[in-house]
């Protein structure tokens, strides 16, 4: 009963991060930057440079917001193309992989014997993990990025400090999650691969008595046939 409980709190978890990582496609604000907000003058003037996966902002103190769009595939900038692939290919084994998890759920009637269930389950379970090792490749890549743009930007004041947004932030906690999930899946299935582990003598004991009782048996058998029943004739005068 256990087993179906964490079965399903692991393809839960997945399917929670494998969300929280498409909404992260979707998501602005990947990087930001601040001009402005220095006192000293009469007007404080503030202004937001931000960043996504798909176009550039400007975002000034009344909230109007110009946004320019990123050009054709092949003028987009090589990292943002490789983070691209590697969280489509993600969100593909994602979803790959919670369709074999749920064939392989104990609690579902389709999918087969518990042998063949265990290997979907571990199958799916890999899967959302390769899934999660390519996510993280992605999400570590566009940080490298902004990382790297903001230590040039301490040694030329001229270029913009752009920091960490949010959804990098919500991408790394999803990562964590589909790993807890995967984690989950893989304690039941081998778990129940090995279920006479904790029990290993009582099948052994019952194994022994019925063979011990076929040995007598053939051996009664045997004695039967070397010492055969003789019948008295009695003679009466």
């Amino acid at each position: 009963m256990w087993r179906r409980q964490i079965q399903i709190l692991g393809l839960l978890l997945c399917l929670l991060g494998w969300g929280f990582v498409g909404c992260t496609l979707a998501m602005d604000r990947w990087r930001v930057a601040q001009l402005g907000g220095q006192g000293g003058s009469s007007v404080v003037v503030t202004a937001w440079y931000w960043s996504d996966l798909w176009r550039d902002c400007y975002e000034d103190s009344t909230a109007l917001v110009n946004c320019v769009d990123f050009g054709v595939l092949w003028r987009v900038k090589s990292y943002i193309q490789a983070v691209r692939g590697l969280l489509m290919i993600g969100l593909s084994l994602g979803l790959t992989g919670t369709v074999i998890t749920f064939l392989g759920l104990e609690c579902t009637y389709i999918g087969g014997d518990q042998r063949s269930k265990d290997r979907m389950l571990t199958t799916g379970s890999a899967l959302h993990l390769l899934g999660c090792v390519s996510d993280v490749a992605a999400y570590c890549l566009y940080i490298n990025r902004v990382v790297e743009a903001f230590l040039h930007s301490k040694a030329d004041p001229s270029k913009l400090s752009y920091e960490i947004g949010p959804p990098l932030y919500l991408g790394l906690v999803a990562s964590f999650l589909i790993f807890l999930g995967c984690t989950f899946q893989c304690i039941t299935a081998c778990r129940s691969n090995h279920p006479l582990s904790r029990h290993p003598t009582v099948p052994l004991i019952g194994e022994k008595e019925e063979r011990g009782l076929r040995g007598q048996k053939r051996t009664m058998s045997k004695g039967s046939r070397i010492f055969p029943h003789r019948t008295a004739s009695v003679v009466i005068v």
